[in-house]
């Protein structure tokens, strides 16, 4: 009995192992609509920006390494969105600001989980507090139509 539940739980892992490696190569071949200059452009200005509020916020390591990872996952996922609203030739650049508004938004509650109340109050000084001003006073406009 042993022997049969081994061989299900070996036969289990082989699957998952399959379809993960299936995943990931299928992830791989999706075809990026990045280019590798834009890809250079986007890792320097996040390795700028990471570097700007460790220094102006006084952040600790593990909170860098958090900061680092926000930014790196949404400002690519961000350029990534937007790059495939360029290749199908969408010109409404009213869904382009949504698009960014929205991961903007998603990095805004992301900082506020990983800071202090003080790094708080001086990152919205250092300008996320105007622009959630902005991206809320134009989700009213775009609510009330």
């Amino acid at each position: 009995m042993n022997n049969i539940r081994h061989k299900i739980a070996v036969a289990a892992g082989v699957a998952a192992v399959s379809i993960l490696a299936f995943v990931a190569s299928a992830q791989e071949q999706k075809k990026s609509n990045v280019s590798p200059e834009q890809e250079k452009k986007m890792t320097e200005f996040i390795q700028t920006q990471v570097e700007r509020l460790t220094d102006n916020l006084n952040l600790e390591t593990w909170q860098t390494f958090y900061v680092d990872s926000i930014m790196n996952h949404d400002m690519r996922a961000l350029q990534e969105e937007l790059a495939d609203l360029s290749s199908a030739k969408v010109s409404n650049t009213e869904i382009y600001v949504k698009v960014n508004d929205k991961w903007n938004e998603k990095i805004y509650n992301s900082m506020k989980a990983v800071l202090n109340e003080t790094q708080w109050a001086r990152y919205l000084k250092m300008g996320a507090g105007k622009d959630k001003k902005m991206r809320d006073k134009r989700a009213a406009k775009a609510a009330a139509k």
